[in-house]
């Protein structure tokens, strides 16, 4: 070991000379002593094409593609392809094969199940699985041809420290896979900050939602070292479902998986559920895209649902007895509302409408009656968010404002 990382040291003064031969050397001498070692191999691999030595560098790409593949480590496999193309655009022996070892890994490994049917009045989805998400959702569920035909629409990029991948604010126009390396997911703040939402690493997919919602990224997405990513553009995708639809089928089930697992996880009420309970529940809740101006809770009416917003605003509004009308501060991501109306067993004390193009979670009557009233501890604090809130509202017909962030259902 202690010889290995000599070499490895050694390869590396001189690659940062530009020794690049005596780098070879120092790596072949690894790959040598410890064939096992992919990431050695790979550096070969690298020095051999930056010296020219074209045959060599693909037959190398090459074997190291295959390696990959058999170990699971499917998108750095698909990246030495790309490489290989960029070398050689005619060489498609390796992704054939590719596609091969692929479909062969299937054989043993179970498909998610079909999208189930769309929720009635709402034009996306349907139940959303509460399973584990796959390594590498895109490709879990592909045949070796399918394989074969997404890994001829992949881009290869590559992003140095600190650089963006993905703008918030802007439109979504491609979905990530990063092959090596790590990024940061950060949301601007009111006050001019930034919070770090997430850290992703190898195998990691971003940029999916907004690229199948058609929205604005909600999140900038900046490389924390040098990242290597694999881009799908929006047109490519398009291309890709019309030909294959099941790919279409497992980006919308990785989609609705991981804004419902998301949620989960981030909102209190649902912190305190093991994660069994939370598989349960997440199989009852239903992905809703709901437009712009479409009424979710009527004022004096029981809600029909526990609804958590994951995109876009909705609109409260509250009637008074003598006609006046109050806005309530509208509901934004993350809130949750039609608790009290389904807690409390009363009519809901405000409507709720959307203000625009919303994305939802919602969960009927029975199936919050099945996984939150039996539940003690999620049912206490649900029943005495309800009551607080109930009592604000009531404040607020007096003549009290509720406190920012507050729902009011």
């Amino acid at each position: 070991m202690d010889a290995l990382r000599e070499h490895k040291n050694k390869a590396a003064e001189f690659f940062a000379k530009g020794a690049l031969e005596s780098a070879l050397s120092e790596y072949q001498k690894v790959v040598q002593e410890a064939p096992e070692d992919l990431s050695s191999r790979q550096k070969v691999a690298e020095l051999l094409q930056r010296l020219g030595r074209k045959k060599e560098s693909i037959a190398t790409y090459e074997a190291l593609a295959e390696a990959w593949a058999r170990q699971g480590w499917l998108l750095r496999a698909i990246a030495l392809c790309k490489v290989i193309l960029q070398i050689e655009p005619r060489h498609n022996r390796t992704q054939r094969l590719l596609a091969e070892l692929h479909a062969k890994r299937l054989e043993s490994s179970p498909r998610l199940a079909p999208a189930p049917k769309p929720v009635e009045n709402a034009p996306a989805t349907g139940n959303i699985s509460g399973g584990t998400l796959p390594r590498i959702p895109i490709f879990s569920q592909l045949s070796g041809e399918e394989l074969l035909s997404v890994m001829e629409r992949l881009e290869l990029r590559v992003f140095q420290p600190k650089e963006t991948i993905i703008q918030e604010g802007q439109l979504g126009g491609s979905m990530f896979a990063i092959v090596e390396g790590s990024v940061e997911v950060v949301r601007k703040l009111e006050t001019g900050g930034e919070r770090t939402l997430a850290f992703m690493g190898e195998g990691d997919l971003f940029g999916e939602m907004a690229l199948l919602s058609a929205g604005p990224r909600l999140a900038s997405v900046r490389a924390s070292e040098r990242t290597m990513v694999l881009e799908l553009p929006r047109e490519r995708v398009e291309q890709l479902v019309t030909r294959h639809p099941s790919v279409g089928q497992v980006l919308q089930t990785f989609h609705r998986e991981r804004l419902l697992i998301n949620m989960l996880r981030s909102n209190p009420l649902f912190r305190a559920l093991t994660p069994l309970q939370r598989e349960a529940l997440a199989r009852d809740f239903q992905l809703c895209s709901v437009p712009a101006g479409k009424p979710l809770t009527m004022q004096g009416q029981s809600a029909s649902a526990l609804y958590l917003l994951l995109r876009g605003t909705c609109r409260v509004l509250h009637e008074h007895e003598d006609g006046r009308e109050s806005d309530y501060r509208p509901l934004r991501e993350g809130d949750v509302f039609g608790e009290i109306s389904l807690m409390l067993g009363v009519t809901a004390t405000a409507t709720v409408t959307t203000a625009e193009r919303c994305t939802l979670l919602r969960l009927d009557r029975e199936a919050c009656e099945r996984h939150i009233l039996h539940q003690p501890g999620l049912r206490e604090a649900l029943s005495r968010m309800s009551q607080e809130r109930l009592q604000r509202t009531v404040e607020m017909t007096s003549g009290f404002w509720l406190d920012e962030g507050d729902l009011r259902i």
